[in-house]
Order: structure tokens, then sequence, then C-alpha cells
């Protein structure tokens, strides 16, 4: 961890929360929305929220680069880039449900360095830096200890995903062995895990801006974060994260693969 690190973490806990307070203003509200090439929604509060995170946090360090949902890839001078999801969960935003958040992640030569998640209808702001634990609001967050599958919480997005990755089976196999299943799709599975109130999120259908954010947090909380073959990559479309006492088991069986020990 560098001063150079902790200043613009530090910086971007307020900026993601101007950003969120800016998409609540039109939560709830008539919008249009637009389906993009990839059949993914967007409206006006997408965009201008992507914006004014990047205009804030270029006021501040001029030089770093972008990676957003809406904006696209901006270069940087300085080593630094940002990978923005303006609204993460829009399909919830348009409909009306509050699970939806403004996620900044942190990249340093390549690296995640730190990540915040502001959820302004919840009045939550989680958030870690490398090395510095992690936190909502202000209170240290860790994942559970819970090692047994039978008794074990999981969060995923949508059964679709499952089925299109033709890995149904394996998920539904993964539902029978497991106490309770919750779709709590996008940051907010990641984050509930995170914080200790279940113990595996597994998702499918992602891209780097839905999950720069959250991986630095699930890590710092004490988790395990993985796409399906057992190793992190930024740019895979599937991911596991898990309290890590039971990652290899999910990983078997919802992938097939031989887990990450």
């Amino acid at each position: 961890m560098t001063a150079d690190w902790r200043e613009r973490y530090e910086k971007a806990i307020p900026i993601a929360k101007k950003a969120g307070q800016l998409a609540l203003s039109y939560f709830d509200k008539p919008l249009e929305v637009i389906t993009k090439t990839d059949l993914s929604p967007v409206t006006i509060a997408d965009k201008n929220t992507e914006r004014l995170l990047r205009e804030l946090i270029l006021a501040e360090f001029p030089g770093d680069g972008f990676l957003g949902e809406e904006e696209g890839d901006t270069p940087n001078t300085t080593g630094y880039r940002w990978i923005l999801d303006p609204i993460d969960g829009t399909r919830n935003f348009v409909r009306g449900v509050p699970s939806w958040g403004v996620l900044v992640g942190l990249e340093y030569k390549g690296e995640l360095i730190a990540g915040v998640v502001d959820a302004p209808v919840f009045g939550h702001t989680y958030h870690a830096l490398r090395g510095q634990g992690a936190y909502r609001n202000d209170n240290r967050i860790h994942v559970s200890a819970i090692g047994d599958l039978s008794k074990s919480f999981i969060f995923y997005s949508s059964l679709q995903w499952f089925a299109k990755a033709g890995r149904e089976q394996g998920f539904l196999e993964l539902v029978r062995r497991t106490e309770r299943q919750r779709g709590f799709g996008d940051w907010y599975g990641f984050m509930l895990m995170a914080q200790g109130s279940g113990e595996v999120m597994v998702e499918h259908g992602v891209h780097a801006w839905d999950i720069a954010a959250l991986q630095p947090i699930v890590v710092e909380a004490g988790g395990t974060f993985t796409n399906w073959d057992g190793v992190f990559d930024l740019h895979s479309p599937d991911v596991i994260a898990s309290n890590g006492h039971l990652h290899d088991e999910v990983l078997r069986l919802v992938a097939g693969t031989r887990g990450v020990g």
C-alpha cells in the first residue's frame, strides 16, 4: 500500500457517494430505457452517473485511465485505471427494485487494489483497499466461518445463466446440497457474502466493470474470488466468490474443476 493508493481510495469513497446520489435522483421515476446491442438496458441515469464519476475523478487525478460500461476505455499515463459500473443492476433500477449500486474499482498496473460500492437506497457504502480490510460504512466486515455446505446460504442472479453456460445440472446439485438459495444478483450477492450473511455467490455473464469493485472487497473481507477455472481473470464471464472454506467444493459442483488448492 502506497500513499498514492490511499489518496485515490479515500477520495473514491465520497465520489462514489456523490454519484450514488445523482443516480438516486432518477430512481423510481419514469425513464426511457434503451436496449444496447448486447440486449442489456441503459438509461440517462447510467450515462450521467458515469460522466459524473469520470469528471470528479479526473479533477483529482488527471492522467488516470478509465474502463466504463457506458463510455468505454480511456488510456492512462499514470498506471492507474478506474473501472466503472455507474448503475450495477439496471434491470432492477428501471423496475423500481432497490438493489442496485454504483461500482468503482481501481487498478494499478493491471492489478486491482481498491473497490467502492455505493448503495444509496440502503444507505450503505462498501469499500476496501488492499491490505487494509473491508468495510460497510465505518464497520469492518468479514466472511462467515461456515465450512459445511449443508448449512450454507448461496446467492446467484438467474438460473438461465447456468443453462446458457451448460452448467444447469451442476448448479441444481449445488442447490440440493445447500441450506438456502437466494436470487440476490449483481453486486448485492457479493456484498452479502463478504459481510458474512451467506457463504457463496456464483455468477455467469459478468464483465470487467461488474466485478472490478467487488473483488478487492471480497478478498479484504477474507473471502476467495475466482473464475470457474479456479484462478482470477477480470475479463472472464464467470465467477465464484466464497468464504474460502467451501470454494473448492463449489467449483467442483458448478464448474467441474478441481479447485484452487
